[in-house]
């Protein structure tokens, strides 16, 4: 059960409105937690911005290493909302099943690279509090990617780890679409 409600989208203005189409024909459901967002002025606007600059295509690491290391860091940061959309998004985005399916065994399985294992490595740290990312596993990283590329790869762990914070404090609805990919290709929360 949600701490706030999510306010109704006939309530909001028609721009925010308009966003919500937006997003749920993208995702293919409406996200609750964009109903909170709308609670705080200014919010929507600046997080959408920052979220299509970060995480909505290609940039300077490929969209499907950014899905990988969202999952990562939902799942070791706990937040079960998050976790759903970045395991749904990733089923969207046309990642292989069974790679979703093994991503908390990145370490040995065969689905991954030794690049996508820095990332996701660190990313497992970065979603703990403290975080947990280690000079060996910066140093790692630093074999596959450029600085510039390893901060775009921060920016994704840092985005949800604002998502992972406001969806877990919240107790935000998880809609039904996401819910049912988890449960088909999720990790375990718990194996982080």
């Amino acid at each position: 059960m949600p701490r706030i409600d999510s306010l109704p989208l006939e309530s909001l203005p028609e721009e925010f409105q308009e966003r919500m189409k937006i997003g749920e024909e993208r995702m293919g459901f409406r996200a609750n937690d964009g109903l909170t967002f709308a609670r705080v002025p200014g919010l929507m606007e600046g997080l959408s911005g920052l979220t299509w600059a970060i995480y909505g295509k290609d940039g300077l690491v490929t969209n499907e290493i950014k899905r990988l290391v969202s999952i990562i860091t939902s799942s070791a940061a706990g937040c079960t909302y998050c976790q759903s959309h970045t395991v749904h998004g990733a089923d969207m985005a046309g990642i292989d099943e069974e790679k979703i399916k093994a991503i908390w065994d990145y370490e040995t399985s065969p689905f991954f690279s030794d690049a996508e294992r820095a990332a996701l490595r660190v990313a497992q740290g970065a979603g703990h509090a403290p975080v947990e990312c280690t000079d060996a596993d910066f140093e790692e990283l630093k074999k596959h990617f450029d600085d510039n590329q390893i901060c775009e790869i921060v920016s994704v762990i840092a985005l949800f780890g604002f998502l992972n914070k406001w969806n877990a404090t919240l107790a935000t609805d998880i809609e039904s679409s996401p819910l049912a990919t988890l449960k088909k290709l999720g990790p375990d929360v718990n194996a982080a």
